[in-house]
């Protein structure tokens, strides 16, 4: 069902000179007005349009609800794009201009709360329903307004699942599975989209059910299946600029809540200063995500983030040999087919700097191998289960 956009755009304008419910009726007298046809068909097609503009993600909804859909994706006028963990696949959902796609973004972003003009041209929030939506203006944006929609699913996976995935094999399942039953801490890395969040909430699903996690997220995103979880989540200011509260000021309060586990849903700022002070003062068993390209770049990235929050580099490196007994790194091939890449664990040099040595590493097919800090980590593993 497709209505003509110049009767649309005329019905949209007389009924924003007259408001009201939208309704068939009211439809048919803007059509008769606009002299245009009215014919129950045409009048249909035109009501449909019009609702599904004011109705959840509007045109978007229907992807949103497919099986195995984790990002929706418009780069301005013209198909809209989506990903089921294969790579991008474009739909047979067309918005028509950029005005349409800049109404869209701006009722999202004001269904959330949030402010979308030219005076603040990007957004990012959490919609009612937990997807994770992303805008950005024309002309920041090219070729037009970009809106990013991450959709949450329904539940997490369990180890299990993703293992028959292929996403874990049964060596790596088995050591990660390990990995929280020791209790030791970890970060999990990886690029955008390798699915960072996926493996954690399963892990997290693993934990004893009488074991209580506080997750701190940015953007409310875990959905682990345990028995005892409870989340805090960041604020944004509000349009008047107050009201902002953000990740390093929840983890302070998550320390307040008598976590067995403290989890950082994605360290990405400041808080990683007390993400590492607190996993150095009895919390065991901490966790978080972290943006690197490699098992051997978190360091640096560890390193930039705590300098950015005041801690030097020596202070940050010392913390971080103490803190972090595990990084688990995770890769997307080309195919789009999302694993567990690497297992690697901090190794402090005689200059005080950590960096990664690989315990075990997975290639392509799935096929593991140990590397030379595989037998330091087993000791560290049958240590802790003792």
């Amino acid at each position: 069902m497709s209505a003509d956009p110049v009767a649309v755009g005329l019905v949209r304008d007389r009924l924003a000179r007259d408001p009201g419910d939208l309704t068939p009726h009211r439809v048919a007298e803007a059509l008769r007005t606009a002299g245009r046809p009215v014919g129950d068909a045409t009048v249909l097609e035109v009501y449909e349009t019009l609702r599904r503009d004011v109705v959840g993600a509007g045109p978007l909804e229907p992807l949103l609800r497919l099986p195995d859909v984790t990002d929706v994706l418009v780069n301005g006028a013209g198909p809209v794009y989506l990903d089921r963990g294969r790579g991008l696949e474009e739909t047979d959902v067309r918005l028509a201009d950029e005005d349409a796609v800049r109404r869209l973004a701006q009722r999202l972003a004001g269904a959330g709360g949030r402010r979308l003009d030219d005076a603040a041209p990007f957004v990012d929030l959490r919609l009612a329903d937990g997807t994770r939506f992303h805008a950005v203006l024309s002309p920041l944006a090219r070729p037009g307004t970009l809106i990013s929609l991450r959709v949450p699913r329904r539940r997490g996976f369990t180890l299990a699942e993703l293992l028959a995935a292929g996403f874990l094999n049964e060596r790596s399942e088995a050591l990660v599975r390990a990995v929280v039953e020791s209790r030791l801490a970890f970060l999990v890395s990886g690029g955008t989209g390798t699915g960072k969040t996926t493996l954690l909430a399963a892990l997290l699903a693993a934990v004893a059910p009488q074991e209580r996690l506080v997750v701190v997220e940015d953007s409310s995103e875990l959905r682990p299946e345990h028995p005892h979880v409870v989340g805090l989540e960041a604020r944004p200011a509000n349009v008047e600029g107050s009201g902002r509260v953000d990740v390093r000021t929840l983890v302070r309060q998550a320390l307040r809540m008598r976590p067995d586990r403290l989890v950082v849903g994605e360290v990405r700022g400041a808080e990683v200063v007390d993400l590492l002070a607190a996993l150095n003062t009895g919390h065991e068993g901490g966790c978080g995500t972290l943006h690197a390209n490699s098992a051997a770049d978190v360091p640096a990235r560890v390193e930039a983030l705590a300098l950015a929050a005041g801690l030097g580099r020596a202070a940050t490196h010392s913390q971080l040999a103490s803190a972090v007994d595990v990084v688990l790194h995770l890769a997307r091939g080309r195919d789009g087919a999302r694993r567990l890449a690497e297992v690697a664990v901090p190794l402090r040099g005689a200059d005080g700097l950590v960096t990664m040595e690989t315990a075990v590493a997975v290639d392509a097919t799935g096929s593991a191998r140990a590397g030379p800090a595989w037998e330091r980590l087993a000791e560290v593993l049958v240590a802790r289960a003792a």
